[in-house]
């Protein structure tokens, strides 16, 4: 199947959405990005203005495609949006077409509880051996790939087996949540309509769900445009790019220290989300992936 793309009114780079950082189930093999979502293999590419893709189970669904890749948001205007200045110009010059995407909840919330301290190669590895564990099996073009497990394939598990998938001591956490989630004791989906900090105070009630995380999900998965994860990209952009935005003192402190705290997280999310407005969670993933491309430079 295939998707064919106005580039002047939906500009969408594959590339840049799929190795953004934001997802860890994808890998490029060849020509191709192979990917798990829904149950499905999902194959694709990007030909000039045109997605081609193929689903294993075969089920043609152009519109998950769309939903997923967030085609429906009207990129140009949101672009128009955040670009407030120089740094934000260069991001949006080079990775434009970079869109969020739109994750399933569940799977979104128990990769970024994973995602605790741990680099991204880390991360995909986490979530691999969890799927290869508690996933079910789909062999595609001579590829393994794994479904990630449900609330009720997790919930009977014990922290032992999860910390022999790498999570170390993330396991109780996730195993915790999960339960919750498995007993109906929370309900992801109910998020959607919530206002953005209402949201984010349920999230942050779940054991392994910190300010980041809680970010991330709201971000990721429940359409909260305006979230603005911070981690140590987002860190240096603050003490970097925008540090006459702060107090120097403030600057000075954060600058000098691997981490923050809650109350220093809160300070530069805050920044990012009044800076570039409703679609703060846009500039913050063009301002991480332009930090992480220049590092490796």
């Amino acid at each position: 199947m295939e998707i064919k793309l106005d580039r002047s009114t939906v500009p969408f780079s594959l590339e840049h959405t799929l190795n953004c950082g934001q997802l860890f189930r994808w890998e490029k093999l060849d020509d191709w990005w192979y990917g798990v979502a829904a149950d499905r293999v999902i194959k694709i590419k990007q030909s000039g203005e045109r997605l081609i893709f193929q689903f294993f189970p075969e089920t043609p669904n152009q519109g998950f495609i769309e939903n997923y890749l967030r085609l429906d948001d009207n990129l140009p205007s949101i672009l128009s949006e955040i670009s407030k200045d120089e740094h934000m110009r260069e991001a949006i010059r080079l990775f434009c077409g970079l869109r969020i995407s739109r994750q399933e909840p569940w799977e979104c919330l128990i990769s970024y509880i994973c995602a605790t301290y741990k680099s991204i190669p880390a991360i995909k590895k986490m979530i691999f051996n969890i799927s290869r564990r508690f996933g079910k099996k789909l062999t595609f073009d001579g590829y393994d790939f794994y479904t990630f497990p449900k609330p009720t394939d997790l919930a009977q598990t014990s922290p032992k087996h999860l910390r022999s998938c790498g999570l170390g001591f993330r396991a109780e956490r996730v195993l915790e949540t999960t339960k919750i989630v498995d007993r109906g004791e929370f309900s992801l989906a109910s998020l959607k309509s919530m206002d953005y900090g209402a949201a984010r105070r349920e999230l942050l009630v779940l054991p392994g769900v910190g300010p980041k995380v809680a970010d991330c999900v709201l971000l990721f998965s429940l359409e909260k445009l305006e979230a603005f994860p911070i981690d140590v990209w987002m860190k240096r952009a603050a003490t970097n790019l925008y540090a006459s935005h702060f107090d120097s003192s403030f600057i000075k402190r954060v600058s000098s220290k691997s981490s923050v705290t809650p109350k220093e997280y809160g300070t530069i999310s805050s920044f990012g989300r009044e800076y570039f407005g409703r679609y703060a969670g846009y500039a913050q993933e063009y301002l991480f992936h332009l930090l992480r491309k220049q590092h490796k430079h």
